[in-house]
């Protein structure tokens, strides 16, 4: 041990940034590509170039950070990379807003990021950093996606999109507000345009199915929202032929599940684009003009659902399959052509979008079902919830079906299609190809080139990557790589002639479908991962992220790994083995209200408040004018209600140390934090105490002998007790239950119990300081994963290395208890307590108890009754 020179007084912004510094200079957290021996992968959803952290983030990455600096103490190689998910739309509009380049402003905000990510002290491996926006990384997207599309598993064709005509974009269902652009205001249209396609449904069965590999490591909510979105449906097509062969030769294809109730149906909807609503409005103005409005319509399921449901009959007529009845079609706006057929049939008895609908235009309504299982039971329009969904009761109105169950009317009514050709069973799946064309600048250019003569052709292998301009400066009319001829005009690779290069860019979830891949080995310039860092790191063992992206981002990347896996670039079927999703970050809200109903929020730094005993605020005024506001509440750290706390002022104010220590402790991981002043200062306050127990420790002890486990106090025993049951606990907590919580509040016990043990330091034996060096050591190397800064600091005064050190082991003997602490009663009171040996009889620990002064005066009388719980209390009832 060292002789100590460090100051007495904890300074974050003293021994901070010299520990990130030695960090840096030695590359300690640097990993190979290939490694062999115990190794592990943690990976935190890397985040958007936005320009400043968030809470969000600091938890997140807090998080990871924990895990990985735990194994690196179990003696594992770990790999944490860092990178920036730099491609999309705030990006664009941000450059629209200040008059720069998207290029310009994400690398400015990546510098800045960069640099708060370090003064957290994460334990990332820097050299493997990249960002998304540039070519040596989608390069590799890019010849990925020429693979598919020679396989047949990206394909283009007309899609029904919003379209904004001002900005000259397709915007996304949360774009659009009130029927208008939300930037625009204009008007927006359904628009039919060209875009590419990945075809996730043919792995859908698979995606599903692997969902069972991952229950020991996924949550179980995660589990199902996956599942609910793919959405596995048993059902059957059925054909209704065309009654008017002479307009509309085809018949009409609809998909359902509820096959049973095929006798009920009345009539047939469709979208107001499918080809027989089209070919009837060739001769009918007023359905042509109607067909226009629903094109101006949300294409959303949930506005869908909820928009007023307005339709026109078509003239045109399709006949039952079974009966032949003709069943007229009507265009239905709740239909859309992107969704399956673009034709439903409707059972208005049994479904309640059909009996909206049916109930407005006087459309027949046929019960079929008989819910409520009493076959004279009249059907009525009024009660029609009793028989809508239901797949209990028998069939009525039927036939030949009358009187069947759900089971058996639809096996029947399926054999029976069969036979005519006119059904057939079918699965089929809620989820949809993913179309990933984004009209847009600021994003991977799509790798494929429009030929009139030769089609859509594949850029050439050899020519990739097809690079970006970076020099771009959008207006917000409509994508500048439109107004480029020196990016768009090109040859042909097939024939040679005038071409033109695809304008439209991806998705910016495909790049975060595969980074993780890419981590593995970054500056691979062969593929888009080195094979034998592939096989070194992949799956990841350990992802972290929010719940939000829950489905998308983790249903694509789930399908990605699967494209590269058949590609021969990965091996195994998932990416990650294991996932923590963590909860918000939740802090006070302030504002004030306008006469008008307008709020103006107010951020929590520039409000003072007044808060009651209990810690709950009862009064606010905001600093700029001592006037007051309103208290909000508690509610997610947000931009629009302005009560996001800035990371960097906490790191300022205390230390990143201390913001970690807050993150971890103030709530188990997946549930939301409570953003508390007083628990970030309460967290402080807990390192102040940890450097001076070790400080004072240190200035009192030059040397400390070797540990001599057989010769020690009382007192020293239980130090050492509780030395190992923490380090049992505290391992536990990390490594199996994610319970950062615990495990800090374990440490703060522990704590507590050095320095009551150094509190009687004249009574101290040379035992007693190796014990307390023990427990010292014990607890500076388990709390490093949370406050790695102060622990390396302290660690380096008794000559060890943070870099080099392993977790403490537990030392089983430590826990053996020789003697144990009762309770002693008298009716129920407590009236004093003994130290005992744990194998004493049960005679002797009555009288023992019997026999302590404190007791004795509430003896009046012989013992009643005389209760003894073994290693807890005796209870006298007198």
């Amino acid at each position: 041990m060292t002789t100590p020179h460090i100051d007495p007084e904890y300074l974050a912004s003293a021994i901070e940034p010299n520990v990130q510094k030695d960090w840096d200079d030695r590359k300690v957290f640097k990993v190979a590509d290939t490694v062999e021996g115990p190794h592990r992968y943690i990976l935190s959803m890397f985040p958007y170039p936005s320009g400043r952290l968030h809470m969000g983030h600091v938890r997140n990455y807090t998080i990871g950070d924990v895990i990985s600096r735990f194994h690196r103490l179990k003696g594992e190689t770990v790999l944490q990379p860092m990178g920036w998910d730099a491609f999309g739309l705030p990006a664009e509009n941000a450059a629209i807003a200040h008059k720069v380049a998207p290029a310009k402003w994400t690398f400015e905000n990546i510098a800045y990021m960069r640099d708060q990510l370090k003064r957290l002290g994460l334990s990332v491996d820097w050299d493997r950093e990249f960002a998304t926006c540039t070519p040596e990384y989608y390069h590799w997207e890019q010849w990925l996606f020429v693979q598919l599309y020679k396989k047949g598993l990206i394909y283009r064709k007309l899609s029904t999109v919003n379209w904004d005509p001002v900005d000259q974009t397709v915007l996304a269902n949360e774009q659009v507000e009130n029927g208008r652009g939300w930037r625009s205001g204009a008007l927006v249209e359904k628009r039919d345009i060209p875009m590419y396609y990945f075809r996730i449904t043919d792995y859908a069965q698979e995606l599903l199915d692997d969902l069972d590999q991952l229950k020991a490591g996924w949550p179980q909510q995660v589990l199902t929202m996956q599942r609910n979105w793919i959405g596995r449906s048993q059902g059957m097509d059925i054909s209704f032929p065309s009654a008017q062969t002479e307009i509309y030769p085809d018949a009409l294809t609809v998909f359902t599940t509820r096959g049973d109730t095929l006798m009920g149906a009345t009539y047939v909807a469709v979208a107001a684009e499918h080809p027989m609503a089209l070919k009837a409005a060739e001769t009918n103005p007023a359905l042509k003009a109607f067909i226009e409005e629903c094109r101006m319509g949300s294409v959303a399921e949930a506005d869908l659902a909820t928009t007023e449901k307005k339709g026109m009959a078509t003239g045109l007529f399709v006949k039952h399959p079974i009966t032949g009845a003709e069943l007229p079609v009507w265009i239905a706006n709740y239909v859309l052509l992107s969704y399956g057929s673009g034709a439903v049939m409707a059972v208005p008895a049994h479904d309640e979008r059909d009996f909206e609908f049916a109930n407005k235009y006087n459309l027949p309504i046929q019960q079929v079902i008989d819910a409520q299982g009493a076959d004279d039971v009249a059907f009525s329009a009024t009660e029609w919830q009793e028989w809508y969904g239901s797949k209990q009761g028998k069939l009525v109105n039927s036939a030949e079906f009358d009187g069947l169950d759900f089971e058996g009317a639809y096996a029947a009514i399926l054999a029976k299609l069969e036979n005519t050709e006119s059904g057939n069973s079918k699965v089929q799946f809620r989820l949809r190809d993913w179309g990933v064309s984004r009209q847009r600048y600021w994003g991977c250019p799509i790798p494929m080139i429009n030929c009139e003569k030769c089609g859509q052709v594949p850029v050439p292998e050899e020519q990739l990557p097809v690079i970006l301009p970076t020099d771009v400066v959008p207006d917000g009319s409509g994508n500048p790589l439109n107004k480029m001829p020196e990016f768009y005009q090109t040859a042909c690779p097939s024939c040679g002639g005038d071409a033109r290069r695809e304008t439209d860019t991806l998705d910016t979830f495909v790049e975060s479908s595969w980074y993780y891949a890419r981590f593995a080995s970054p500056n691979f310039q062969g593929g888009l991962v080195q094979p034998e860092a592939a096989q070194s790191w992949l799956p990841v063992n350990q992802y972290i992220g929010g719940v939000e992206h829950a489905i998308l981002h983790l249903l694509y990347a789930r399908f990605f790994h699967k494209l590269m896996r058949d590609e021969g670039v990965v091996q195994g079927n998932e990416p990650f083995t294991n996932l923590l999703t963590q909860g918000m970050v939740l802090a006070d809200t302030f504002y004030r209200e306008e006469a008008s109903g307008k709020k103006t929020w107010y951020n929590p730094a520039d409000i003072e408040l007044e808060r009651d005993d209990k810690g709950r605020g009862i009064s606010a005024i905001y600093k700029a004018d001592g006037q007051p506001v309103v208290i909000g509440g508690q509610e997610k750290m947000s931009k629009s209600k302005n009560n996001g706390i800035d990371p960097q002022s906490i790191i300022e104010q205390y230390g990143a140390d201390t913001a970690r220590i807050f993150m971890m402790f103030a709530a188990p991981p997946d549930q939301s934090l409570e953003w508390s002043d007083a628990g970030v200062e309460g967290s402080n306050r807990f390192l102040k105490r940890v450097w001076r127990l070790v400080t004072s420790f240190l200035a009192k002890n030059a040397t400390v002998p070797a540990l001599d486990v057989a010769n020690l106090s009382k007192d020293a025993q239980d130090l050492r007790r509780k030395t190992h049951e923490t380090i049992h606990k505290v391992g536990d907590d990390i490594e199996r239950r994610y319970a950062f919580n615990t495990a800090i509040a374990a440490q703060m016990e522990l704590l507590n119990s050095i320095n009551k043990f150094e509190a009687n330091a004249e009574q101290h034996t040379p035992q007693d300081v190796a014990v307390a060096d023990e427990a010292i050591r014990s607890l500076l190397i388990m709390l490093a994963p949370f406050a790695p800064h102060l622990c390396q600091t302290l660690l380096a005064e008794f000559d060890l290395d943070l870099t080099q050190v392993s977790f403490p082991t537990v030392d089983e003997s430590a826990l053996t208890r020789n003697t144990q602490t009762i309770v002693v009663q008298v009716n129920g009171k407590l009236r004093g307590k003994l130290e005992v040996a744990v194998d004493i009889s049960k005679d002797e620990l009555l009288a023992l108890a019997k026999a302590l002064p404190e007791v004795q005066q509430f003896l009046t009388g012989p013992s009643k009754k005389e209760i003894v719980v073994p290693n807890k209390l005796v209870n006298l009832v007198v």
